[in-house]
């Protein structure tokens, strides 16, 4: 379990901030709705709100089911986003009592200039700003329930140049196509799938990774999304890889047969679609007389929770002479605990997984999901020396049918020679 970092230590206290200061304009409230004044209330107020806030610690950092994990962000993020709002409002009732205040004082100081004490004369808050403040806090929720369904399907195209050193001249400006995290089995629309996949194959891609999750747990979820996800081509091919989820950990098995049967049909969908699935090997990808290493391992997460089937000493074997190589890799933490410290010679690493837990915020200069709490890496482009890895946050999505602020992502990279020996980290 990683520590409690300066940033999370930060927002915890934001947090307790924004509830006690909500609070305080909910306590003006008092005298027209008097249950706001009572002991009930104000025990049952700051109960819930401990509880959330410890309900997100826990989430983060304790095994969890992933759903559950989902639905207690969401409920934190829904309380929070309304106590925000409504605070906005108090802020802006507390600097027009402020203004009134000192309107006041410099009256009386023009007709008496003989300081006089304080009469206690309090300024009332605007029961008008309080009660648009409330509603401020609603209309925003009913915003986000309607922006959780549409964000499902809502896929967006990330661009982003690779710069690699060593990389040969034959593969520069080379284009490469990711998905990563379809789980299948939670689609309930054929149609915006689709459309996902015809956004993919207009880019004309010269190759497409798939980086893990292609089920939540059965093979039988691909049963009606094959043939969609079977017109995923390119003209140097299409390598994929296994997630967590690929391998039928999480449900009880009647017999080990059966769940090794399970897999087996999810590792032939892939043969099926025509994917190379990559299982602790490697593939020559060749370009006129040039080369480089396309390397794939099966799951490994450094967390606990999530197995460690990948071997990197079978991904990497007879790869020595490759200028570059790129390795398929579902948990982004196995970069930092192993590709890092005992793979240097791993160029970039392609990873899903963390889905950035399918709420927070990404803009083009800025990202926060409180999966950075958990995963030091868990969107988008990461470099450490010449090393880098680009963790995508999922085609599909899992647990809580919805996304806010992480859309669904296809990602387009063009690879580029590196101007100098290293990269500096982002």
């Amino acid at each position: 379990m990683k520590g409690i970092s300066l940033n999370l230590l930060l927002f915890i206290a934001a947090t307790i901030l924004i509830d006690v200061y909500a609070f305080s304009g909910l306590r003006a409230l008092s005298k027209k709705w008097r249950f706001l004044g009572k002991k009930w209330f104000v025990t049952t107020y700051y109960t819930y709100s401990i509880a959330i806030l410890t309900g997100l610690l826990f989430v983060v950092y304790v095994k969890v089911d992933f759903s559950v994990r989902l639905a207690v962000v969401a409920t934190f993020f829904c309380t929070l986003l309304m106590g925000f709002c409504f605070c906005l409002f108090l802020a802006i009732d507390d600097a027009r009592r402020l203004l009134v205040r000192l309107t006041r004082r410099s009256k009386k100081d023009a007709s008496n200039p003989t300081p006089q004490p304080e009469n206690g004369d309090a300024i009332p808050r605007s029961e008008f700003l309080l009660k648009a403040g409330l509603l401020a806090g609603v209309v925003p929720l009913a915003a986000l329930k309607l922006n959780m369904k549409s964000g499902l399907y809502d896929y967006h195209i990330v661009r982003q140049d690779l710069h690699l050193v060593n990389l040969p001249k034959a593969f520069d400006g080379l284009r490469i196509g990711q998905i990563s995290d379809i789980h299948s089995g939670s689609f309930f629309h054929k149609t915006p799938v689709q459309g996902g996949v015809e956004m993919l194959m207009r880019e004309k891609t010269d190759l497409i990774f798939f980086t893990g999750d292609l089920v939540n747990v059965l093979s039988s979820d691909m049963r009606n999304y094959q043939d969609i996800f079977g017109k995923v081509k390119a003209p140097l091919g299409v390598f994929s890889t296994l997630g967590n989820h690929d391998y039928g950990d999480y449900i009880d098995w009647p017999t080990p047969a059966a769940k090794q049967k399970n897999f087996e049909e999810i590792v032939a969908t892939h043969k099926n679609m025509g994917w190379d699935l990559l299982r602790n090997e490697n593939r020559r990808l060749k370009v006129g007389n040039e080369e480089i290493g396309i390397l794939g391992i099966e799951n490994w997460g450094d967390l606990s929770r999530f197995p460690k089937y990948g071997r990197m000493d079978l991904a990497v074997k007879n790869t020595d002479d490759l200028p570059v190589k790129l390795l398929l890799s579902h948990d982004p933490s196995h970069w930092r605990a192993q590709v890092l410290p005992q793979y240097r010679q791993i160029d970039m690493v392609f990873a899903g997984h963390t889905h950035g837990m399918q709420c927070g915020i990404r803009t083009k200069d800025f990202q926060w999901s409180p999966i950075e709490y958990l995963y030091s890496e868990w969107a988008g482009l990461y470099h450490e020396g010449k090393q880098q890895i680009y963790v995508n946050v999922g085609y599909g999505f899992y647990g809580l049918p919805g996304r806010v602020g992480i859309l669904p992502e296809i990602t387009i990279f063009t690879l580029k020679s590196a101007a100098g020996p290293s990269l500096t980290n982002v």
